[in-house]
């Protein structure tokens, strides 16, 4: 059994059994309260699965793309977990959940404020029902999504609010049971995929003081 995290949109957690498939899920659809609700969400999933911490086999991390005040809540939120239960963590692309069982070419767009989206394309799935994801993730403008994506006509829009940790679990379950790479789909070692920098940076120089 995976216990799965995603605050890459809004707040989703689940627990997932390869076999049994979405145990429990809740989430919240709200941007700005990851840090509020995680810890009850987690303990809600936990309780109406009946699940022990002990029998989880791992903890599943949205990594994004998503914005870096949200996104990051998750992440630390999964890797503490895994580490107080002394069980490993799964890093995936949040926007593979949302392409989970798509059956034609896909395109998946998210919010990513500021008047742009966060998107990847995908050419469906192949044959143990993975989304085979073709570009992406970028950010784009959205004024300038259908210039931006290559083919951009051919694909079915998907415009996602939130992610479903139900879907990224099982994404991640199905995964392992072919014997893939995790750290595969970030094309090297994984990381979050912010795709932008954050607004705040530390100076290089000294402040200045003026009176």
């Amino acid at each position: 059994m995976l216990l799965a995290i995603d605050t890459s949109a809004g707040t989703s957690v689940a627990i997932v059994d390869r076999d049994a498939g979405i145990l429990s899920e809740h989430s919240s659809d709200d941007t700005r309260r990851h840090a509020e609700v995680i810890g009850t969400l987690i303990a809600a999933c936990l309780a109406d699965s009946g699940t022990a911490v002990s029998a989880l086999s791992g903890v599943v991390a949205g990594m994004g793309p998503g914005p870096f005040t949200g996104l990051r809540v998750g992440i630390a939120a999964a890797r503490a977990f895994a580490l107080g239960a002394g069980t490993t963590i799964i890093p995936m692309v949040s926007h593979d959940a949302i392409a989970f069982g798509c059956g034609q070419p896909t395109l998946v767009a998210t919010d990513a404020r500021r008047h742009e989206v966060y998107w990847s394309t995908y050419a469906g799935s192949d044959a143990a029902g993975l989304p085979i994801r073709t570009h992406g993730p970028s950010l784009a403008r959205v004024d300038e999504l259908a210039a931006t994506v290559p083919a951009f006509g051919s694909y079915r829009l998907v415009e996602a609010r939130t992610v479903s940790a139900g879907a990224l679990g099982m994404l991640a379950e199905t995964m392992h049971t072919h014997g893939r790479s995790f750290s595969g789909a970030f094309d090297g070692t994984p990381a979050a995929l912010y795709l932008r920098s954050p607004d705040v940076t530390v100076s290089n120089g000294p402040k200045r003081v003026t009176s």
